[in-house]
């Protein structure tokens, strides 16, 4: 703090401060350096105005304002394009999937018929194969009990018979029975 305070203290020692004088320092005079600007615009800036430098700017600049406009409005342009382009394909592919839609959907219905059908069809078949394998063992139990009936009414028979033939009448039986092939041997001859 002490520093910043000596220098205030310093300014007010100098003598020309506050009094109007002739700068003899020539670097640093304003019309020296104000002439030496004005001698390099001369220079690099022979034959052209100031005026028409900057006309020349600004008709350039509005080329480049302008050209930037016509760009962007193609660009614009393009992009409608592009975009009414990709609503249509939208609008082609929705109405495709609408129709895939619709058409999954009766294909699911029609599926579903089919399979419902052939369920019907394949239990029908089921029943018709249980009914004849039911039908099968009934005739094939009814055939087996026939024959034990037929078995056991023969050996019943046949158990009579033994029991009540004797030896002549067993004997007559079979003269009587060797004696009708015999005619029927001589019939078929």
């Amino acid at each position: 703090m002490k520093n910043i305070t000596d220098s205030f203290v310093s300014l007010g020692h100098w003598s020309s401060a506050g009094s109007f004088g002739f700068n003899t320092d020539i670097l640093a005079t304003n019309p020296i350096n104000l002439s030496v600007v004005l001698g390099v615009l001369i220079f690099f800036g022979k034959g052209v105005c100031a005026s028409c430098l900057l006309s020349d700017l600004l008709d350039n600049r509005k080329q480049r304002i302008l050209n930037t406009i016509r760009n962007s409005e193609e660009l614009r342009g393009g992009a409608i394009e592009q975009l009414e382009k990709a609503r249509a394909r939208l609008r082609k592919v929705e109405i495709e999937a609408d129709q895939f839609r619709v058409n999954g959907y009766s294909e699911i219905e029609r599926e579903k018929l089919n399979l419902i059908n052939s369920t019907y069809k394949t239990l029908e078949q089921l029943e018709n194969y249980k009914n004849e394998t039911i039908h099968f063992e009934q005739q094939r139990a009814i055939n087996q009990v026939r024959q034990r009936v037929f078995q056991q009414a023969l050996q019943g028979a046949l158990g009579t018979l033994n029991s009540c033939l004797t030896n002549e009448l067993h004997l007559r039986t079979i003269s009587a029975n060797i004696g009708m092939f015999g005619a029927m041997k001589e019939i078929t001859n």
